[in-house]
This record gives structure tokens, C-alpha cells and sequence, in this order.
């Protein structure tokens, strides 16, 4: 259904904030999800994308479309919520499996205008998907009809409202019919809403609506997938195992022998830092001792944009590159002055920091860390966002990204709780690395010369403590259905009010929003430039099939997409992002509309590009000779290439009914 946004000339005055400083909220807008009219989208995408804010209009409340703002004005107050801009039209565009019908559970008369892509046809409507949302856009109507009956005419109308059928002598006139017609729509409206309210538990959430309900289409997604291929079939159960909460099956826990060390134990011993007691006069600029200074600052000229080369910046870092980007975006937010850190505290826990990551290990080493943190800060300083969070909440999201996977070992929570590891005997099973990495990261805080938040206030302090745990144990790859869910449900319920206006007033809305920002940092990679991108993957694969080797060795069952045999690179990242970057970063683009847009047509280009490297084997011929493709080693056979060819078949048919690009 259409949901209209009713504007006005002014707002309520802002709830006063935790720290009581001067804040804005934010205005939840309509986004269109196609648009015919529009010429496709040019090509090739920018490889990097900045948002310098005096070249971007600011939406105020108040006074319509001012001047902006500096990218990070030290003097811009933060805001209790955030005012998208007004409906701006994006080119035609690829949507998710979140915009298709899940008929098999959906009883809303209005299922097309509700959960359909069909519905992108109507160019002004505006689709919602979360279930408490479309109560809410339900209910809308049911208003809306209610108060076309009451002014319109016709007796007719007004005796069906009654329950008392018109005389069969009355003649209907056109606008009877009309009346009848909403009369109906009315009545069908207020039944799925009733059905939906009868359903809902007093102890599950909102969010828990849309969590199970995209759950449910997620497993009929890859239900479909994995019966294409062997390979489609491991793709799929990667994704439902990785992404998806649930409750394992192990083997009671072995007790532990004389010769495994205690997890914390490991950590009680700092490895020290050499440049702990360096003068301020002698840090070096990027705190990082280098011969390449010069190129080090050029590369690190785009810190503030989307892209910056992490890989080059740990070239010229001499393998720093964590200490390299925190220190420069401390400066650029002026952090160190705003907290009072020392310039040599900061560089000594930073050093300390880095040397916990584990340079052995391919992808989640201290590389990933700083690409987390750069991508979280330049999505902090989108225009969208501009001034709504406090200094104290930049500081814990840029300290949780530095610290999210801190002493990674390589392998998987799954690989820990099936191997019966400290670590998983220590968490309960629970978010076991997530866990792990706050302990170590604010452990390592109790190191010489090593506590930046020394002086901050107890208050601060503590709040600053539970933000971060709360954001890390988010980047929890099996809670990002409920993180996605919740987020959806958040924007899509503020976009069917009349004033579409979210409220960032209380811990629980804002921390939401900070945990998906930093969960999209931590799955930003398909939506960098495909240079990026490619090393990305690489590493990420490098370091499954690393953990598949151990598993191999140890006699247990190889976990999905970790059997370099079998994997397939291709396959595993266009199902990668259909069903879990693209929902994800669809979503964040609702939130802060228009300044996620590129990063949309870039994820879409790099999905493109896997998509065209998946190998498809020929098409049968009459003859009893046929060609042969070995797309891996164990499709080798001739009824593994049929199956292989029929998830080509799926797929192309599936690339031909989607809205070109």
C-alpha cells in the first residue's frame, strides 16, 4: 500500500539526551525501488566514494535545505535521530530476496502492495516487508477508508457500514459501488491485522516478527539453491550455518589436560611494545616508524573516503596498519584532544593491539581491523548521519571495531565448540570469539602506559564499556538475521507514521543503529572496488580452507566452503551477497538515503562479475559425444555436470526476470 509522508512546519522539540548535548532527529523517507523513466545507470562506478559535506545538501528541519557542514565540524552537536532527504528517484536497481512474496505464510489481502516485488511496478508505492510495519501500513488504510466512507454520500453506504442491506427498489449508483468496494477492502484489511495482533506473543518482539519471517524465506531461498549442485548445496548450507542462529549439536566437552593453556592465561603476559615510553616530541606523524612516510600520507589522504587501499597502507606501514588508520582517525576527529588521550598512550596500546593480531592467519589479521575501522568511520561521517551521534559513541565504535577480532585464530566458533576448545568450554558456546576479543581487548587496557580512557569519568567510562560489548558481540556472524530484522523493522515502522520521523531517544534505538553500522563495516567488502574486493575473497578463502585442512586432519566433518576440493570461489560470493550483503546494505541505504548509493551499484557490479565467472558446462548434443567440463574435482561425472548445468539454468533464469541494470 502507499504510505503517504505528512509533512509540517515544525517538529516537537528533542527529547534531551544521556549527555544532555544539542541533537536532530532523523526523518525516515520513501525510497523507490524502480523507476523505468530512468536511463540505466552509467558505467564503470567510481572506485572510491566520498561524502564531502560541501557538496551535499543537509535536510533541515527547520529552514528546508541549508549550507553544510564540515565532514567532522568539532563544533556540530549530536542529534537524538536523523531527517532523511526528500524522495529522490535511484536508477532501477537489483532488490534482495527480502521484496518476494512469502505467500506460503503471508494471509494479507494486500500481499502484492505488502511483500511483492510485483509491487515495484507501481513506482509510488513504497514496499514494506516487515510484518509490525505492515500492521501499522494496514491499519493506515483502514483509517484512511474509514474517513473516505464517513464523507461520502449515498445512503448505501452508510446502511452497509450498519450491517443493513439497501432496498432492493435503490439502484447503486457509481459511487455506492465505490463505497462498497472500500467497505470490503476495509473489512479485509481489519481481519489480517487482527490475525497478526492474535498471533503476537507477549515476550517476542517486533523485530522477532521479521527476524523468523525472513528466516523462513531465507531457508525456502536456499532450499532452492542447494538442489541445483553439489556446490550450490555446500554454498547454501555455508550461508545457514554462518548466518543463521542455531542450536548445536556436540559432544559433551572433553576435560581439559595439564598441557592446554588457559585462554586468559595466554593474554595475562603483554607483549610489550618498544615505543611505550616514547616522548610526545619523537612519536612518529602516522605512529608508525617507516621509511615511507611521504607515501604513507598519500595513501592515507583517503581515510575519509569509501575504498581507502588497506593493503597498500600496510605495505608502507611496515605491516602496522591498525596502529597506521586508528591514529590517523583519532587526529581527524580530534578524539585525542576531545578524551584527553596522550598521544603516547594511545600509540602504545595501539602497538599492543597489533601485535595480538595474528599476522599468520590470512584474513582476520590486523588488516581487516583497519579496514573495519576506516569503513566505520566514513560511514559515521555520511551527511546522513552528521552530527547525531556523541563524541563518547564515535569513541566506542571506532575502539569496537579495533578490537572485534583482536587474537582471531583462524577458525570459526563452530571449529572451537565442535573441537571443545577453552575458549568455547570458558563462553558457554556463546558468541565464543566475540567474547574472546572484548577480554582481550580491554584487557590488554591494563598494560604499561596502555589505558586511553583513563581519564574519562566513571560514568563515561562504563557507558563507553557497555556500548562496546554490545557492538561486538553483534558482529556475531549467526545474530545478523535478528541484527537485519531489526533494523528493517525499525525504519520500516517509522516510514508508514505520518511524520516518518525516528527518534534516536533511548539506548536501545541508538545502539541498534551503531551496531549495524559496524556490522556493515565488518561486511563491507562486496561493496568495495573490485581490486579490493578480489583480495578480499582470496584471503577469506585462503583461510577457510586452512580450517578444512585441520578438520581433514582431525577425522571431522569438513564445514561448508572450507573444502578447497569442493569450493567453489564464484558460486560462494554471488550467494554471499544475494542473501546476506545485499539484504544488509539495502537496508542501511533505507536508513540514510541518498548517501548509500553508490555502494549499492558497486555491490551489484561485483556481484556481476562473480556471477560471469561461474563456469557452466556445455549444452547437451544428439550424439553420443559430449563435452566435459571438470568444474571441480568431485563434479567431474556426468550426472554432477547435469546437476551443475541446471543451477546455471536457475541462475540465468533468475538474472533474466530481474530488473536490468
Amino acid at each position: 500500500m502507499e504510505t503517504q509522508l505528512v509533512g509540517r512546519a515544525g517538529v516537537p522539540r528533542s527529547p534531551k539526551h544521556l549527555w544532555g548535548q544539542l541533537q536532530r532527529p532523523i526523518r525516515i523517507q520513501r525510497r523507490f525501488h524502480s523507476d523505468p523513466e530512468r536511463p540505466d545507470r552509467p558505467a564503470p562506478v567510481k572506485s572510491r566514494l566520498s561524502w564531502p559535506s560541501s557538496f551535499h545538501r543537509r535536510f533541515d528541519l527547520e529552514n528546508g535545505l541549508p549550507g553544510s557542514k564540515g565532514l567532522l565540524d568539532a563544533q556540530s552537536g549530536p542529534s537524538i535521530g536523523r531527517a532523511l532527504q526528500p524522495p529522490v528517484h535511484h536508477v532501477q536497481r537489483r532488490e534482495s530476496f527480502l521484496y518476494r512474496s512469502d505467500s506460503d505464510h503471508e494471509p494479507s489481502p494486500k500481499a502484492v502492495s505488502r511483500t511483492s516485488s510485483a509491487a515495484s511496478d507501481l513506482h509510488g508505492e513504497d514496499m514494506i516487508v516487515t510484518p509490525f510495519a505492515q500492521v501499522l501500513a494496514s491499519l493506515r488504510t483502514v483509517r484512511n477508508n474509514v474517513a473516505a466512507l464517513a464523507h461520502g454520500p449515498g445512503s448505501a453506504t452508510r446502511q452497509v457500514l450498519l450491517g443493513t442491506p439497501p432496498h432492493s427498489s435503490q439502484q447503486a449508483a457509481p459511487a455506492e459501488d465505490s463505497g462498497l468496494q472500500l467497505v470490503q477492502e476495509t473489512l479485509e484489511e481489519l481481519d489480517w491485522c487482527l490475525e497478526q495482533l492474535e498471533t503476537l506473543q507477549t515476550r517476542r518482539s517486533v523485530g522477532e516478527m521479521a527476524s523468523n519471517k525472513f528466516k523462513r524465506m531465507l531457508n525456502r531461498e536456499l532450499s532452492y539453491l542447494s538442489e541445483t549442485s553439489r556446490s550450490g548445496n555446500q554454498v547454501s548450507e555455508y550461508i545457514s550455518q554462518t548466518f543463521l542462529d542455531q542450536q548445536a549439536e556436540v559432544e559433551l566437552p572433553k576435560p581439559p589436560t595439564e598441557d592446554d593453556p588457559w585462554p586468559m592465561a595466554q593474554i595475562t603476559e603483554l607483549r610489550r611494545s618498544s615505543h611505550t615510553s616514547l616522548p610526545t616530541a619523537a612519536i612518529p606523524r602516522f605512529g608508525v616508524q617507516t621509511d615511507q612516510e611521504e607515501q604513507l600520507a598519500k595513501e592515507l589522504e583517503d581515510t575519509n573516503k569509501w575504498g581507502l587501499d588497506v593493503f597498500k597502507v600496510a605495505e608502507l606501514s611496515g605491516n602496522r596498519p591498525l596502529t597506521a588508520v586508528i591514529f590517523s582517525v583519532f587526529q581527524e576527529r580530534d578524539l585525542l584532544k576531545t578524551f584527553q588521550i596522550p598521544a603516547d598512550t594511545l600509540l602504545a596500546y595501539l602497538l599492543t593491539l597489533e601485535g595480538h593480531y595474528h599476522s599468520d592467519v590470512a584474513y582476520h589479521n590486523s588488516m581487516h581491523a583497519a579496514d573495519v575501522v576506516q569503513s566505520a568511520h566514513v560511514l559515521l561521517g555520511t551527511p546522513a548521519l552528521e552530527a547525531v551521534f556523541t563524541d563518547l559513541e564515535v569513541l566506542a565504535a571506532i575502539f569496537a571495531c579495533a578490537i572485534h577480532d583482536v587474537d582471531h585464530p583462524g577458525v570459526s566458533n563452530q571449529f572451537l565448540i565442535n573441537t571443545n576448545s577453552e575458549l568455547a568450554l570458558m563462553y558457554n558456546d556463546s558468541s565464543v570469539l566475540e567474547n574472546h576479543h572484548l577480554a582481550v581487548g580491554f584487557k590488554l587496557l591494563q598494560g604499561e602506559n596502555c589505558d586511553i580512557f583513563r581519564n574519562l569519568s566513571t560514568k563515561q567510562r562504563l557507558s563507553l564499556r557497555r556500548m562496546v560489548i554490545d557492538m561486538v558481540l553483534a558482529t556475531d556472524m549467526s545474530k545478523h538475521m535478528s541484527l537485519l530484522a531489526d533494523l528493517k523493522t525499525m525504519v520500516e515502522t517509522k516510514k508508514v507514521t505520518s511524520l516518518g520521523v525516528l527518534l534516536l531517544d533511548n539506548y536501545s534505538d541508538r545502539i541498534q543503529v551503531l551496531q549495524s553500522l559496524v556490522h556493515c563495516a565488518d561486511l563491507s567488502n562486496p561493496a568495495k572496488p573490485l581490486p579490493l574486493y578480489r583480495q578480499w575473497t582470496e584471503r577469506i578463502m585462503a583461510e577457510f580452507f586452512q580450517q578444512g585442512d585441520r578438520e581433514r586432519e582431525s577425522g571431522l566433518d569438513i564445514s561448508p566452503m572450507c573444502d578447497k576440493h569442493t569450493a567453489s570461489m564464484e558460486k560462494s560470493q554471488v550467494g554471499f551477497i544475494d542473501y546476506i550483503a545485499q539484504p544488509l546494505w539495502e537496508t542501511w541505504a533505507d536508513l540514510v538515503h541518498p548517501d548509500a548509493q553508490e555502494l549499492l551499484d558497486t555491490l551489484e557490479d561485483n556481484r556481476e562479475w562473480y556471477q560471469s565467472r561461474i563456469p557452466c558446462s556445455p549444452p547437451h548434443t544428439m550424439g553420443s559425444d559430449r563435452f566435459k567440463f571438470e568444474l571441480t574435482l568431485e563434479e567431474a561425472e556426468e550426472e554432477e555436470e547435469e546437476e551443475d548445468e541446471g543451477q546455471c539454468t536457475a541462475l540465468n533464469r533468475e538474472s533474466s526476470e530481474l530488473p536490468s541494470t
